[in-house]
């Protein structure tokens, strides 16, 4: 799934549920952001991070190498999450293409906050999650992307999606309303067709989470 701004992609890792590979696959990330207890993970596993940011009630001071004394972003204002003071400080860094490691997982009401704030920057920050089984983000009104015949592709509203059109899934959709409490589009499937397995989304009203199965 590629991101929607132009310009480098970072990694954002928060202190959830560690990442099933760290090492090659985040090397292409022009920075590596760590929330709090998450430079733990990511140093037991000899990678490099650039900056860490959070409150620091999960990271001790003595821990933390003296390269990184002058990368640090305190911010302990608990009006806000750290994961929400992460993206506010990505943004004013210049950085828009988000990857984000460890949003779900350990405590699922931090997983549902996580959601909530990728929404409140959706319109400003391209940001997609990853976990050991999918990737997911809040689409567009509008969007596209490649996926393997007969993978899991779920959609689900946040909480309501109206005038829904989906080409390229096993159990198409036209026109369709989806809603939480009432009918959610989640377990559909890729379809092989003559488009070489593109997946058309669209929609005219409300937010709409999109899953794709890795």
């Amino acid at each position: 799934m590629n991101h929607r701004f132009d310009g480098p992609e970072i990694g954002l890792f928060l202190n959830g549920e560690i990442p099933p590979f760290l090492g090659k696959e985040f090397s292409f990330y022009k920075k590596i952001f760590a929330v709090d207890g998450a430079f733990y993970y990511l140093n037991a596993f000899g990678v490099s991070v650039d900056y860490i940011i959070g409150d620091f009630d999960s990271l001790l001071k003595e821990d933390i190498p003296l390269d990184l004394e002058t990368h640090l972003f305190k911010i302990y204002d608990q009006r806000y999450t750290d994961f929400d003071k992460a993206l506010n400080i990505i943004y004013d860094q210049g950085f828009f293409n988000i990857n984000v490691w460890g949003a779900s997982g350990m405590e699922q009401d931090h997983f549902l906050g996580n959601l909530s704030t990728a929404l409140k920057y959706k319109n400003k920050l391209s940001i997609i999650f990853h976990d050991k089984h999918h990737f997911y983000f809040f689409s567009d009104k509008k969007t596209s992307f490649y996926q393997k015949k007969n993978k899991k592709v779920s959609l689900f509203p946040f909480p309501k999606v109206e005038g829904l059109y989906t080409y390229g899934l096993k159990y198409s959709i036209k026109k369709g309303l989806l809603k939480i409490g009432e009918n959610i589009g989640i377990r559909n499937e890729a379809y092989s067709h003559q488009n070489k397995n593109k997946i058309e989304i669209n929609y005219k009203k409300g937010e709409l989470l999109i899953f794709i199965e890795k």
